[in-house]
């Protein structure tokens, strides 16, 4: 073997004016939402640690290190190939390139464009160099849409990951502490790099560190202490057969399920404190499950319960065995419509991977079938109310903003029975509305932040509404937004201010107002972009062809279509037609008329996200 080296460097060491190169037998960037949502969690959790609004910048240089893990070169002649740590690399990199579009405004940004690429005459070339994903990088890097239709794996993932920052970035890190965190990104944060000269020595570190002499995982570890803790032979090999079923079960579904579900599990159930958001505060029993669960459940077996052997042995085979086959089956529905669960679908396409832990947190061993499911109900719809009166209000859903709110919510509605859940549940939601915190009363716009939020729920409107008036729901299709098959947010005025110069002051007044809610519609892409600037008599003869949402706009919605009229009956909702035929193309679409389709949505919306959903009225069907 040659020489190695290793050595800790920060982001700006490992990658300004750096350049490396991916080999070829691991081409592909495969990370998905749960990666990065941690990944970006993990981030911004220890920075907010120690960030305070009335410190200076230089005072981020006493904060708190945090080390990223290593990253394997194999170093051929000029060329560095990054042989193991290519998925965090190029995560940081989409961090980084997030972090310079978030920073183009402003006059204290602090500059990461030489940790993304360099240049040499006039050429880009970007440090994690691909080939085949840097049309997609450059694309990202200048705030520009990238079509995914027909790309490889990696690219399709790089564009997504991407668009899953945006969603988990903490609103507290927007304003005032960025360029705070970006100091301490590129200063504070550590990787090892393990340089090899040889691509045998690089390849046998790398197999030496993820196949050989691995150390016990934490379940392996939990395993043992409550193998041990039953001493009856039979018993124990019972236990034992029990833990390996549902390991193997968690295998089937990640790598990282296994994990996943004893901290979900332990949390749910009995961690009782978290850490404070505050400088030197310790971490607690949800922080300590997090890192080392196997050592939380030894040092609280009272507080659990594991007092002797008969208790070892029945949280083996009767909680486990209760919460796992729980967790699985959420997990399932999280990624596929589920009758009477389609809100865990709903969440987990927000991104919001916390409701697993207030899913768990009310049930009990001994509940039977009917109780399960009626618990997993109210909160799936509970939360699924929550989060869409928050991103109607422009409110953060990420992990880091509410991670203290759902642990506090866990503890309130533990081993809850259902009378007492719903009317937890119910009194949260009518205490937000009574309060005047989370209603519907403000109109919400297109931005750059919310156009994937609100593109759910514009779905979820039209689905709701189609299904009320006796059509199939589609919320699956609708909520595609990338390649041939998918949907884009479509502006019912076209970007035309001198069609509307009587009505507004000033081209900026129209652009903002062209923005708002009660102006858009969701409509297939291909659609979309044949309509261009076409003006309103124009385009709504083609939204009588499209979803029901865009067709109620034309007044053949309401012509032999008993289904919709009668749900129009049934909901109250104010719908009306802004075109007639006999207008033809004098028909037009004013302010007034967008506000009047705003108050449309907004009754949508109320009826749609009711604590009556709870009770059993109107609601979701």
């Amino acid at each position: 073997m040659q020489e190695i080296q290793g050595k800790t460097r920060t982001v700006r060491e490992l990658l300004s004016g750096a350049k490396y190169g991916i080999d070829y037998y691991q081409r592909e960037y495969k990370w998905q939402p749960k990666q990065i949502a941690e990944l970006v969690g993990d981030l911004t959790g220890r920075f907010l640690n120690d960030y305070n609004p009335e410190h200076q910048r230089k005072h981020v240089a006493t904060y708190g290190h945090y080390f990223l893990g290593s990253v394997i070169i194999s170093q051929r002649d000029n060329e560095r190939l990054v042989v193991d740590g290519q998925q965090r690399l190029t995560s940081l990199t989409l961090l980084l390139t997030y972090l310079h579009n978030l920073q183009k405004e402003r006059d204290d940004a602090e500059p990461v464009e030489d940790l993304i690429f360099s240049k040499k005459f006039g050429e880009r070339s970007f440090n994690l160099n691909v080939p085949d994903r840097n049309d997609c990088m450059e694309a990202l890097f200048e705030g520009n849409s990238y079509d995914t239709a027909g790309k490889m794996e990696s690219v399709v993932n790089l564009v997504g990951r991407y668009q899953d920052i945006d969603e988990v970035f903490p609103e507290e890190l927007r304003e005032q502490a960025l360029p705070y965190f970006v100091d301490w990104l590129l200063e504070k944060v550590n990787l090892v790099e393990i340089t090899a000269y040889a691509d045998e020595d690089a390849y046998t570190i790398f197999e030496t560190m993820n196949d050989r002499g691995l150390s016990l995982s934490a379940t392996d570890m939990l395993k043992g202490y409550l193998l041990a803790n039953i001493d009856d032979g039979g018993k124990r090999a019972e236990a034992n057969k029990a833990i390996k079923q549902w390991l193997l079960r968690f295998k089937e579904q990640s790598k990282e399920t296994e994990a996943d579900f004893f901290k979900t599990w332990l949390r749910s159930q009995y961690a009782q404190k978290i850490r404070e958001r505050k400088k030197d505060a310790k971490p607690e029993d949800f922080d300590l499950i997090g890192t080392e669960y196997h050592r939380w459940v030894r040092n609280q077996r009272d507080l659990i319960g594991l007092k002797d052997e008969t208790a070892c042995y029945q949280w083996v085979m009767r909680d486990m065995d209760f919460y796992a086959r729980i967790y699985l089956r959420i997990l399932e529905a999280a990624q596929t419509l589920t009758i009477g669960l389609e809100s865990i679908l709903y969440n987990a396409d927000h991104g919001f991977t916390q409701q697993f832990q207030l899913l768990l947190a009310p049930l009990l061993p001994g509940d039977d079938e009917a109780t399960v499911q009626t618990k997993l109900r109210l909160v799936a719809d509970y939360i699924d109310c929550w989060l869409n009166r928050r991103l109607w209000n422009f409110r953060s859903i990420t992990y880091s903003t509410l991670q203290y709110t759902v642990f506090q919510l866990t503890k309130e509605i533990r081993g809850l029975s259902v009378g007492g859940l719903r009317d937890t549940l119910v009194g949260k939601l009518r205490g937000d509305a009574d309060d005047g915190d989370l209603t519907f009363g403000r109109q919400p716009y297109l931005n750059n932040w919310n156009a994937k939020s609100l593109h759910r729920q514009l779905a979820r409107m039209i689905d709701w509404v189609e299904r009320q008036s006796g059509e199939p729901g589609q919320y699956a299709k609708y909520i595609v937004r990338s390649g041939k098959h998918a949907f884009e947010i479509e502006h019912i005025w076209a970007n035309h201010y001198d069609r509307h110069a009587h009505e507004f002051d000033s081209s900026a007044a129209f652009g903002e107002y062209r923005n708002r809610l009660g102006g858009l519609l969701l409509l297939p892409k291909l659609i979309n972009c044949s309509l261009g600037d076409k003006d309103y008599a124009h385009k709504v003869e083609t939204y009588l062809s499209q979803n029901l949402l865009a067709r109620s706009l034309h007044e053949q919605c309401y012509h032999n279509n008993p289904g919709f009229r009668q749900m129009v009956q049934r909901t109250g909702l104010p719908f009306r037609a802004f075109y007639r035929a006999e207008e033809g193309e004098k028909s037009v679409f004013t302010k007034d008329n967008l506000e009047e389709r705003f108050h449309l949505y907004r009754q949508i919306a109320e009826q749609l996200w009711s604590a009556d959903r709870l009770r059993g009225g109107e609601g979701e069907v």
